[in-house]
């Protein structure tokens, strides 16, 4: 059974005028299928109003799709008795750390979510610290958030979300507000999480570089899966992915130029490293 499986969701934005009649509706997300095995790296990418961040909301239950069902470990989010197991299950991070920082001290904000499911105290503050190690905080612990840059709140928030023991983290473009290093040091601990404490991991991003190490990508356009399979499929198709108002990897890029001027280089090269080994291999061979 996946953790999470998605069959057929639709959802509809509903637009009203000043006096409340109907005006529009938007079909935010249209017939998505989406199937996540336990331990897996998940990619969402997409451009603004592609509907990933709609599609992330029905994973732990914040919106209900209007066609279709989402499973959470075989469960139906629309069922309100299995609200609270489907929300244990899957924690979310979304983009704006401030909006999910409530705390005056690190610790203390880490500490919110456990004590609020009434685990006992020893127990919250063996998670607290726990968790703030797992994303390399722990030192910032008495810290008042407002001190912390960008990247180090982010990781508080997702801190603050392990304490609450989830089998699965769904983080909404948790980096959109970041600098470079601070986008960098985010996704090393998300990685670092998935593959170490095995946690599952849905990512929602419109950054190019952040999925090369995921098992498996989706590509969504106007509501709908238009793409989908592993990172290197995905990139092996740059002049889509452009199409569709996606940034391509420049060493991905690079590496179609070299092919097109008759350098054999495999498709969907994703990382530097990767492209000068398959170079350093021509070169063997001449």
């Amino acid at each position: 059974m996946s953790l999470i499986k998605a069959d057929k969701v639709s959802y509809e934005y509903i637009r009203r005028d000043k006096d409340g009649s109907v005006e529009g509706v938007n079909k935010a997300v249209d017939e998505v299928d989406l199937s996540v095995e336990a331990g897996d790296f998940i990619a969402i990418l997409g451009a603004n109003g592609s509907g990933k961040s709609t599609l992330a909301k029905h994973f732990n239950a914040l919106l209900y799709p209007v066609g279709g069902t989402v499973y959470v470990e075989g469960m139906d989010t629309r069922d309100d008795e299995h609200l609270w197991d489907i929300r244990q299950t899957t924690g979310m991070v979304f983009q704006n750390p401030d909006n999910q920082i409530i705390g005056t001290v690190v610790e203390e904000d880490v500490a919110f979510g456990p004590e609020n499911m009434g685990v006992k105290s020893k127990e919250i503050w063996e998670r607290v610290i726990r968790s703030l190690k797992s994303v390399d905080m722990f030192e910032y612990r008495k810290h008042s958030p407002s001190r912390l840059s960008g990247g180090q709140k982010q990781r508080v928030a997702i801190a603050g979300v392990l304490a609450m023991q989830p089998e699965c983290i769904v983080l909404d473009e948790p980096t959109a507000m970041l600098d470079p290093l601070g986008r960098k040091e985010v996704i090393a601990s998300v990685r670092e999480l998935n593959e170490t404490a095995g946690i599952t991991v849905i990512l929602i991003t419109h950054y190019m570089e952040e999925v090369v190490h995921a098992d498996k990508v989706y590509v969504m356009d106007k509501g709908r899966v238009v793409m989908h399979g592993s990172p290197k499929q995905v990139f092996s198709r740059p002049e889509e992915l452009k199409g569709l108002g996606l940034d391509v990897p420049g060493v991905t890029l690079l590496a179609e130029e070299l092919k097109k001027n008759g350098i054999d280089l495999p498709a969907g090269i994703l990382t530097s490293q990767e492209l000068v080994s398959e170079i350093c291999r021509l070169l063997s061979i001449i």
